[in-house]
């Protein structure tokens, strides 16, 4: 499969499960390695494959490490985890998962007519 297939797979996940933030901060970094890495697009392309899925053995490999009901992974942790369960060997750096988790958050986009502000103070 070509790498544009995995990118439009990819996103297609990410777009169907637009409300789950671990979908979304996953699929953007196999966005992101897909980009580095294009020998890697038959594997992420795998139609039994999933993002979801991936979550599912980033929670069992967790699992395996839990002491009193908690477990913890890095960043790298994961996503090394997330690669593995796509048959991709290989590490992730530090930078790579902090690039994926990265969260920007836009201003709110004003509406016709909302310049009224109003402070506390100006009842007080």
């Amino acid at each position: 499969m070509s790498t544009q297939a995995a990118l439009d797979k990819l996103r297609a996940e990410m777009t169907a499960a637009k409300n789950n933030q671990y979908v979304q901060v996953i699929g953007q970094f196999l966005l992101g390695y897909l980009e580095e890495h294009s020998d890697s697009a038959d594997k992420l392309a795998a139609a039994d494959k999933t993002i979801a899925k991936s979550l599912d053995a980033m929670k069992a490999e967790a699992k395996k490490k839990q002491s009193n009901g908690m477990a913890m992974l890095t960043d790298a942790e994961g996503f090394a985890i997330v690669l593995s369960y796509y048959g991709i060997k290989g590490s992730v750096t530090t930078q790579a998962a902090a690039a994926a988790i990265t969260v920007t958050s836009a201003p709110a986009a004003k509406t016709a007519g909302t310049d009224f502000e109003v402070s506390l103070d100006d009842f007080l």
